[in-house]
């Protein structure tokens, strides 16, 4: 027997037989693909998952698509899959999104999932053992305006995207924010001719290196946790702000373009989370492990990446994974507040035209144009600038790491001001919410944070454990998107010092 054929038959019959033994129903399944299963070192990645959650291990042979009648009899709440770079691009995490929706007849996602992958075996070793343990986030950098405030962090670095050459910090959790300003002045740049030649023109502008220069300084001076950014970026490149300089990836390093001087950022080796929240195309692998996104998670050391596969406009799904986040911080997980930003536009695509649901968007450089042509031939109405985004959106925001990790914001004390807890009793479930004196409905709604993307939130909440078939009990005039893992109100108009029950029947 062909020895390639006998191991990918020995992967298939695994895979069969690990299904076939695993109980009716998993909290947590492995999900790895035939290169994977068929490499020792990297099946030991997904050995590893397996045990630290006690997890089912299913294999595929072509694409994960495969495994949706086992998905369906596991029914699980989370999902890792482990799969090598090289198998991994813009389409691949458009179908995961789109399997994640087909466990049961609903629009929402059934499970919450990640890709653990690397460059190299040991590399996705690596996201695994630093997922492990839970982390808070303490120390931030950005090359965005909106967290300038630095609220949620004791140490806090940034270069703005909203003035030129304007860059800030926060030193301790004592200190407040201070801002500086980087000199204008006349700089050489290259510009390209119309006949494909390019020659040089002196503007007046910041220099480049010291826009790199600066951040590059706060990178290794914070040694973050969090790095959220939102620049022009692609497969192979994440700009600063202004396209005043790069980063790129080499051999599964990061480095600053320093100009005739290049250098790898500095890292501690310390754990981090990378969320490049409007960024383009940079969440995007790209079928190989020379990206930008794997040198994130190799050499940047991001146990959880998230970003964009496709070009990026409208911005819902990151800006919104991050407004949830922010919002009431501590309260939930980086994972879990993906996903409810993630059934929040499920939601509001249903209500508008469910057929919205599984419009395929037609991604392509004339999509501006033929995107509201065919939404319009759908919905028998001119969309929406939302409805065209959430669209664009729905499908297209990637998320590397376990899904189960606990890394979580600091709770800030005189923002947490209402509690939800949850009782089930026989085939009811009460949800009780009880506001502070200190409520603020502003606050809950997220406080106007990038208001053009996300608009205002509704209340949320992330079930502590999965319920079975949840919905709206009779007699109540509370307007829902309930599913098994989640409940959002979208006329929650609280008031402080207030209870407010939400009773729902379950089997």
């Amino acid at each position: 027997m062909n020895m390639k054929f006998g191991k990918c038959v020995l992967s298939c019959m695994l895979g069969m037989l690990l299904w076939q033994c695993a109980p009716k129903e998993k909290e947590y399944v492995v999900i790895a693909g035939k290169d994977v299963a068929e490499d020792a070192e990297w099946m030991k990645v997904a050995e590893a998952l397996q045990s630290k959650h006690q997890a089912a291990l299913l294999t595929y042979q072509e694409k994960p698509e495969e495994l949706l009648p086992q998905l369906q009899q596991l029914h699980p709440r989370y999902v890792a899959i482990v799969e090598k770079p090289e198998n991994i691009g813009r389409d691949y995490i458009m179908n995961m999104h789109q399997l994640s929706r087909k466990v049961d007849e609903d629009v929402y996602a059934d499970f919450l999932w990640g890709i653990i992958t690397g460059y190299d075996a040991a590399g996705a070793m690596k996201m695994v053992d630093n997922s492990t343990e839970p982390l808070v986030i303490k120390d931030a950098v950005a090359s965005i305006w909106e967290l300038h405030s630095a609220k949620w962090f004791d140490r806090y670095g940034w270069v703005d995207d909203h003035t030129k050459g304007m860059w800030g910090e926060k030193k301790s959790a004592q200190d407040t924010v201070v801002t500086y300003q980087l000199p204008e002045g006349p700089v050489k740049m290259l510009r390209r001719k119309q006949d494909g030649g390019v020659d040089t023109i002196v503007i007046n502008t910041v220099n480049p290196q010291d826009e790199m220069q600066t951040f590059y300084d706060l990178y290794a001076n914070y040694n973050p946790d969090l790095v959220v950014t939102a620049a022009h970026a692609t497969e192979r490149n994440l700009e600063m702000p202004f396209s005043l300089g790069n980063i790129k990836a080499k051999d599964g390093q990061l480095y600053m373009d320093f100009y005739n001087n290049p250098q790898n950022l500095k890292e501690s080796g310390k754990r981090k989370v990378y969320f490049a929240v409007g960024n383009c195309l940079i969440g995007n692998v790209n079928n190989t492990k020379e990206s930008m996104a794997i040198a994130w998670m190799n050499s940047g050391n991001a146990a959880t990446m998230i970003g964009y596969v496709v070009t990026t406009w409208h911005g819902r799904n990151g800006w919104g994974g991050l407004k949830y986040w922010l919002t009431t911080p501590g309260r939930y997980s980086l994972a879990e507040a993906i996903y409810l930003n993630q059934q929040d536009m499920m939601y509001q695509l249903n209500e508008w035209n469910p057929q919205l649901v599984t419009f395929a968007y037609p991604y392509s450089e004339r999509e501006f144009f033929e995107a509201p042509r065919m939404l319009e031939e759908v919905m028998g109405v001119k969309p929406t600038n939302d409805q065209v985004g959430f669209v664009h959106d729905r499908d297209v925001l990637a998320y590397y790491g376990d899904p189960k990790w606990n890394v979580r914001l600091q709770e800030i004390p005189e923002e947490n001001d209402f509690t939800v807890n949850m009782a089930v009793e026989g085939k009811k479930c009460i949800v009780t919410i009880t506001t502070k004196e200190n409520f603020s409905l502003e606050r809950m709604k997220g406080n106007q944070f990038k208001q053009e993307h996300v608009l205002d939130l509704p209340f949320s909440y992330f079930f502590p454990k999965r319920l079975n078939n949840p919905r709206l009990a009779a007699d109540q005039d509370w307007k829902v998107a309930v599913d098994e893992n989640f409940l959002l109100i979208y006329n929650a108009d609280f008031e402080p010092n207030q209870t407010y029950k939400v009773e729902l029947d379950i089997d």
